[in-house]
């Protein structure tokens, strides 16, 4: 029974393997065969047993061989037959567009343990180890001991060889190993087809070249060398599937003799076929030169023997090398399934800043793309509110760049905000690489940046960076909406970027959209908590003016612009009183008739002036005095400057309302303070911090009840009127007004300005905004200095409170113990600020003049006292030192009486 099962076993796994054979056997015997089959089947242990004691190398080397091409058959005919399934009835959700897995924990089961979730040395998750299992290896047979062999015996004993090596580069030797001996050839190389066939980057690589059948791995390991697709003899056979035999290689014009010429290695014959894979298709060349024994004035090569030989083992080669891929292709997918892992668990974990979740995300992106530079550029949210797509594209800006280079992954300094350009200028969305990408949302792969007719070389030019491969793919959140755009540039093995790292960069983009959208959702919750606590802190202190003083103020008799003296740019507030400056301001809504065009009702704008008012705190200089003053340079400007000509009725109350309101609420402190104490408002606004809060108090303020004198503006109106008020007031912030600036004088210079383009009308709004904001650099000598000592005044308190609370030396203007240099940062300040800004204007509008007059005398006065003070410190200086020299000479007597002393004492 036992012999029979064998028997049986042999003769139906040929039934199965060669169908021919069994219309040889008669009818008894194939009932006899499956009885026994089936008998087998049901007694499994049986032949388990038996199996394990009977079996020979031969039967599991043939069973394994077997199955290899069963397997790959059944793979390509499932591929080949499935058809994709698709619900029409599925529905897409924000979050659901990833598919859900139809995968159970029970199929892995029978087929290997995935092994426990271990943690790599930094913690995070993973299932790898640090190498996967090895296939166990046979004991090779010696060369001498094959070439004692017939064809078909070592034919299948080099068959073994390679069944079980699933390396591809130890199988790829192994197999010009065999070939050498087969076809007894003196050198051989195999050469495998990357890219897609027929593409413009397909090509065929090998980096075992003249492997000898006594070679090792490590000495047939050489660079990789590239065969162009169709070109030279192995291109050739790759591109037409034809098997060349040459017996003179140099009298073939496919022969490049160049190699020989390098090696000193002559080739005379060659015998070159493709290696196919099942489905037909071909995945590589094999190639063998020199017949061994063959001399070299000797005419014979490579016989049809050899072909036959050749081609028969290459079949087998062929299963062989695709099996190693697909094993391969496993390890690399399991790699890559723990780096999206990684990503995830970043993505999940760093939600505090988009500065840290765009760091660690680029910092995957440069390591494993292995590229010189990773860029992330932010499309500004204030871009997608546009009325239509077109103005979008036109209009839509990157708001935030971040940037890393390779090195920087080894940098020590945990500085992230020099990844961000969030204060360089801001660029439009629809030019270039990055705006083509933004608007579109294609991907782009460019392996040579100078040959793309939308990059710009002169951005090489500028950062003296040579560009040369670029892969930029747009970043989407959870609804698909582009929210930014990724690039890498530079392989760092100066390749261009192939499929697969398109493949992982568009998970990095996936990942860092996901990244954004869960940080941006955590940043608007910590706004939210920061405004209400700011909101909290502002009721606490403020209160809207009670109506009884809207009341009295509205009885008061208001005085003529010309009593009050409002047309003088020379005018100062010090001699009035609360009631006189509630008095002057409404003087300037009433003489530029705001009042009645736009109906405004009389006690509602007392009320809101006194509201205004009571929302200033009692801080030395940024207080309601100061803000009625800039409103009376606006009103000067307006009426003797003849500037209510230029600009409507609508733009004079928005200038107006501006600067009452631009620096409500001000704590005496600058923005660099609020950022270095971290406080609500430094979390609230990211830029122009107290600027943005005054423009939050002044609407806050307008939509009051009994404040609202807005109210009968249309909403054309209206919506034009805040959107000024906003550019307005954050014009004040000289960081703004040191962007904006240049255009602005680069417009007077060359005489282009068109006060009917809205543009060049912002510009001249907001330069007028910051001449106001600092025109007491223009009054009278006497109330200049006196500005400047509160000025002065509220800086040294700023400065104290840095040096007590934090330790920390402040700038010299805020700095009170360099006080006495006062009048040299008056003279920086003016020549940096105030001097630009009042000659520009006076360009524009002669009339403007007085206040540069103005400006220029101070200056003058500051720059005569800053000689004075030099001039005494230096003669301070001088008389310390001789002072000095004085008390060392008188010191000088007595040290040496006492040295005389001791020398006499030491006599006796």
């Amino acid at each position: 029974m036992m012999a029979s099962a064998s028997q049986s076993e042999a003769q139906a796994g040929a039934s199965k393997g060669e169908p021919d054979q069994q219309t040889t056997m008669s009818a008894e015997d194939r009932l006899e065969y499956l009885q026994m089959e089936t008998w087998l089947d049901d007694h499994g242990e049986f032949v388990h047993d038996y199996f394990a004691r009977k079996a020979t190398r031969s039967m599991i080397d043939g069973w394994f061989i077997a199955r290899a091409v069963n397997s790959q058959v059944y793979e390509a005919g499932g591929a080949r037959n499935s058809t994709p399934t698709t619900s029409s009835g599925s529905r897409h959700s924000s979050g659901a567009n990833t598919p859900v897995r139809k995968v159970s924990a029970s199929e892995f089961e029978g087929r290997g343990n995935l092994g426990p979730m271990i943690q790599t040395v930094d913690g995070a998750p993973t299932f790898l180890r640090e190498k996967p299992p090895s296939p166990s290896s046979r004991t090779r047979r010696t060369i001498s001991e094959l070439k004692q062999l017939d064809d078909r015996e070592a034919l299948f004993e080099l068959v073994k060889d390679i069944a079980n090596d699933l390396d591809l580069t130890s199988l790829c030797h192994k197999i010009l190993q065999n070939v050498s001996i087969l076809t007894k050839a003196d050198r051989c190389s195999l050469f495998l087809v990357q890219g897609s066939k027929g593409a413009e980057d397909c090509y065929l690589a090998s980096k075992l070249f003249d492997v000898r059948s006594d070679s090792t791995v490590e000495e047939s390991l050489k660079e990789e060398i590239r065969v162009p697709w169709g070109k030279g003899i192995v291109g050739y056979v790759a591109k037409t599937a034809e098997t060349v035999n040459i017996a003179d290689a140099y009298e073939d014009p496919r022969f490049n003799c160049e190699i020989d010429l390098q090696t000193g290695y002559k080739t005379r014959n060659i015998l070159c076929m493709p290696v196919y894979d099942l489905s037909g298709d071909v995945l590589g060349v094999a190639q063998v030169i020199n017949k061994i024994g063959i001399k070299e004035k000797d005419n014979s090569s490579f016989n049809s023997n050899d072909e036959k030989v050749f081609s028969q083992y290459l079949q087998f080669a062929g299963i062989g090398i695709r099996n190693a891929r697909l094993f391969e292709k496993s390890q690399l997918e399991i790699k890559r399934n723990q780096v999206l892992l990684d990503l995830a668990r970043v993505v999940f974990e760093e939600q505090s800043t988009l500065v840290n979740i765009v760091h660690r995300i680029m910092m995957h992106t440069v390591s494993l793309l292995k590229c010189e530079r990773c860029t992330v550029l932010l499309v500004d949210d204030s871009s997608k509110r546009r009325k239509n797509k077109k103005e979008a594209k036109e209009m839509g800006i990157f708001s935030q760049v971040f940037e890393m280079a390779y090195s920087d992954l080894n940098s020590q300094d945990d500085d992230l905000n020099k990844l961000s350009s969030e204060d360089r200028p801001r660029f439009p969305i629809n030019i270039g690489i990055t705006g083509h990408v933004a608007t579109t949302g294609e991907t782009l792969n460019i392996p040579d940046a100078h040959k793309e007719p939308r990059f710009d070389p002169k951005v090489d030019e500028e950062s003296r960076f040579h560009t040369r491969q670029i892969l930029c793919m747009p970043i989407k959140n959870t609804a698909g909406a582009i929210v930014g755009v990724s690039q890498c540039i530079n392989k760092l093995d100066d390749t261009p970027f192939n499929q697969n790292d398109e493949n992982f960069f568009e998970a990095f983009a996936i990942f860092c959209g996901m990244g954004m959208h869960n940080t941006i959702l955590y940043e608007k919750a910590c706004k939210a908590a920061a405004r209400h606590r700011v909101a909290l802190e502002t009721l606490s202190y403020h209160a809207t003016a009670p109506r009884e003083e809207a009341v009295r103020l509205k009885k008061m008799v208001v005085p003529s612009a010309s009593t009050l003296q409002l047309y003088n740019y020379s005018f100062s507030d010090f001699e009035l009183d609360e009631d006189q400056t509630m008095q002057a301001a409404i003087r300037m809504f009433l003489d530029l008739d705001l009042i009645q065009k736009f109906r405004i009702n009389y006690e509602m704008i007392c009320r809101w002036l006194l509201s205004v008012r009571k929302n200033y705190r009692c801080v030395t200089y940024h207080n309601w005095r100061h803000a009625f003053s800039v409103a009376q340079t606006m009103f000067a400007m307006l009426r003797t400057g003849q500037m209510h000509n230029v600009f409507g009725d609508l733009e004079a109350l928005a200038l107006l309302i501006a600067c009452l309101s631009h620096d409500l609420d001000h704590r005496g402190t600058n923005n660099s303070f609020e950022i270095l104490v971290g406080s609500p408002l430094a979390q609230l606004y990211s830029s122009s911090t107290m600027e943005q809060h005054h423009f939050d108090q002044c609407i806050m303020i307008l939509n009051s009840k009994g404040n609202e004198i807005l109210a009968n503006l249309s909403q054309e109106q209206y919506s034009y009127l805040i959107r000024l008020l906003e550019q307005m007031i954050l014009a004040t912030d000289l960081a703004v007004y040191f962007r904006t600036r240049g255009d602005f004088f680069r417009l007077v210079e060359t005489g282009n300005f068109n006060w009917t383009n809205e543009e060049h009308r912002d510009l001249l709004r907001c330069m007028m905004m910051t001449a106001c904001d600092v025109s007491a650099i223009c009054k009278p000598w006497e109330v200049e200095k006196q500005v400047a000592e509160l000025v002065a005044g509220e800086f040294f308190e700023q400065g104290d409170i840095e040096r007590k609370e934090f330790n920390k030396t402040p700038a010299d203007m805020m700095n009170r113990e360099k006080k006495d240099m006062l009048p040299k940062m008056q003279v920086d300040f003016i020549d940096a600020i105030c001097l630009p800004v009042y000659k520009a204007l006076t360009n524009v509008n002669e009339k403007f003049t007085p206040l540069l007059k103005g400006c220029v005398s101070n200056r003058e006065r500051w720059e005569k006292l800053a000689a004075e003070n030099e001039q005494r410190c230096k003669e301070s200086t001088e008389t310390e030192e001789k002072e000095k020299d004085e008390s060392g000479c008188q010191e000088s007597a007595p040290k040496r009486e006492r040295r005389n002393g001791r020398q006499e004492a030491g006599k006796k």
